[in-house]
């Protein structure tokens, strides 16, 4: 399965307002593991961005002078993402301000949306289902899986994803160093499919001790059997042995 962690920082809070995308940072997850692949870029918006907002991300409007417009990184975009199913922590307010850069591409209707796009998982309402009550911020989430963001001195797209990869891998079980694949399986008291790791059939290796191997084990159970006064229970005949466990 192809995941996509995404997260964007932008002018301000409300895109009904005004305010666009800034920065865009993705991470490509598959198969529960992080490829390296991301998608990254800064934008300029054509407008200034509110203070509260610089003082979370750190991006000053001069820094984006001369960086491409959404317009122009749009298809690139969308052609990383497509398909694929979105991580976003907080995911309604990144999606609103994508959808939002979508429709100014069609002014007259017919834009795209990104649920037409992919599925989308929100980890914010993950983490509040599996803590209620406690805080749930990608700040809080790290502390409490150990997850290191000693980096994130300023929220940033492309840190905060990787950051939130590494979050969402624990939340949910862990990136395995087996080989696993996936098959759905249906889970009847919620109606939804939910993914089951399943072990692909790989022959074990079986590793037989030498000779040598054997005159030690052998050595080292008369020793055993020596010190206990005859009670070794690893040289007794098969029968015996049941009987004495």
């Amino acid at each position: 399965m192809r995941q996509i962690i995404l997260d964007t920082e932008t002018t301000g809070l409300e895109p009904e307002l005004g305010h666009r995308i800034i920065e865009i940072g993705c991470v490509e997850v598959l198969h529960r593991r992080v490829t390296g692949k991301t998608f990254h870029c800064y934008l300029n918006p054509d407008r200034d961005i509110e203070q509260g907002a610089e003082e979370v991300h750190g991006i000053r409007r001069a820094d984006l002078e001369g960086r491409p417009r959404f317009a122009e990184i749009a298809e690139e975009f969308l052609g990383f993402i497509s398909g694929a199913e979105l991580v976003i922590h907080n995911a309604a307010f990144d999606v609103a301000f994508l959808d939002h850069e979508l429709s100014r591409l069609s002014p007259e209707g017919g834009a795209r949306t990104i649920g037409a796009l992919c599925t989308v998982l929100d980890t914010l309402a993950m983490a509040r289902e599996m803590h209620p009550g406690q805080r749930n911020n990608l700040d809080a989430l790290c502390k409490r899986y150990s997850v290191d963001n000693s980096r994130r001195d300023f929220h940033g797209a492309l840190l905060d994803a990787q950051i939130l990869a590494d979050v969402y891998l624990v939340m949910t079980g862990g990136q395995s160093a087996l080989e696993l694949g996936e098959a759905p399986v249906a889970r009847a008291d919620a109606g939804r499919l939910v993914r089951a790791l399943v072990r692909p059939l790989v022959p074990l290796r079986i590793v037989v001790a030498s000779a040598e191997e054997l005159q030690a084990h052998e050595l080292m159970l008369g020793i055993i059997a020596k010190a206990s006064g005859g009670r070794c229970l690893w040289q007794a005949p098969p029968q015996q042995r049941t009987a004495n466990e």
